[in-house]
């Protein structure tokens, strides 16, 4: 009969490595990862900083507050201060200083990796022009877990933050995506989702493959493949969670168009008002072309065309 392993007396003898280690013993600013949903992916370093800091910076004080309820350390003590989007400017001069002075300062987020599209780079950034310590406590984070969840091609992936809120924005950005060879990973809110994955269908064509992952590690996970199409048409119809897109990339050997099909495009954004270098650049890179030859086809078809003012060089 197999004899049932003693996962406490592991997690107690993990525990106290985790407390023997303990990351800046002499001050400095500690980012660490939380879980993205369920509180038993907190890893031993995270209990041990939690329960050695000075100060813990929390994107919600009360949010931290459970965690650490629930995984049973006791934080009572410890000063914790908030640290979100809109006050971490003013916020990173006082951490750095507690800091400097040697505490610990703890840096956390709701859910994943600070800095990755949550607070955490001003106090960083900051940190770093000071000379002050800075290290990290690996941990959850939503972009890596979609990625190896979803499904769709990978090798090279970009990370892209949120989608632009603006459908002008939303749309440009997505042009840039149309001939990407890597898998491209954003985050988008739920109330937005069937906006962007329309908008998208529109821009990349509706055959083009993704994923999207709703509530990561959370008893409600979800990973739907499929065609934008078919995600923007589900998506219709209400999704609530946090949201995490992959967007695959263009299949292997799509052919590359030729610049005279698309040095048009140069031209209506140069009678939108863009200069023509920088145009070119844009649908250059929109097509994986040459911007030097599109920018060359427009200014011939220009040279072709007496129409006053059809391209501003």
């Amino acid at each position: 009969m197999t004899e049932t392993p003693d996962i406490s007396s592991a997690a107690s003898h993990l525990a106290v490595r985790a407390e023997e280690h303990s990351p800046l013993p002499h001050g400095g600013i500690i980012l660490a990862g939380t879980p993205l949903g369920n509180p038993l992916d907190a890893s031993f370093r995270l209990l041990a900083a939690l329960a050695s800091a000075d100060v813990i910076a929390a994107e919600d004080t009360r949010r931290v507050r459970a965690l650490a309820e629930y995984l049973g350390v006791g934080i009572r003590g410890t000063e914790v201060i908030s640290n979100f989007d809109h006050n971490e400017q003013q916020r990173a001069d006082l951490l750095v200083q507690r800091a400097a002075a040697g505490q610990r300062v703890l840096v956390v987020t709701d859910a994943g990796m600070p800095s990755v599209s949550d607070p955490g780079f001003a106090v960083v950034s900051l940190a770093r022009e000071r000379g002050v310590p800075v290290t990290c406590l690996p941990g959850p984070s939503a972009v890596p877990t979609a990625l190896a969840l979803s499904g769709v091609g990978m090798g090279h992936f970009s990370f892209e933050g949120f989608a632009p809120r603006k459908d002008g924005a939303r749309r440009t950005w997505l042009a840039t995506l149309q001939r990407a060879t890597h898998a491209a990973c954003f985050f988008e809110s739920p109330h937005r989702l069937a906006a962007t994955l329309a908008t998208a269908a529109e821009v990349l064509g509706e055959e083009r493959e993704a994923a999207v992952c709703r509530e990561l590690t959370k008893t409600f996970e979800e990973v739907r493949r499929g065609t934008l199409g078919e995600l923007a048409r589900w998506a219709a119809e209400g999704v609530k969670g946090e949201i995490t897109v992959i967007l695959a990339p263009v299949p292997e050997g799509a052919a590359t168009p030729a610049v005279e099909d698309v040095v048009g495009e140069v031209e209506d954004l140069v009678a939108d008002g863009q200069r023509l270098k920088a145009a070119a650049g844009v649908v250059a890179q929109r097509y994986g072309v040459s911007k030097r030859d599109l920018y060359e086809a427009a200014v011939a078809r220009k040279d072709r065309d007496d129409s006053p003012g059809s391209v501003t060089k």
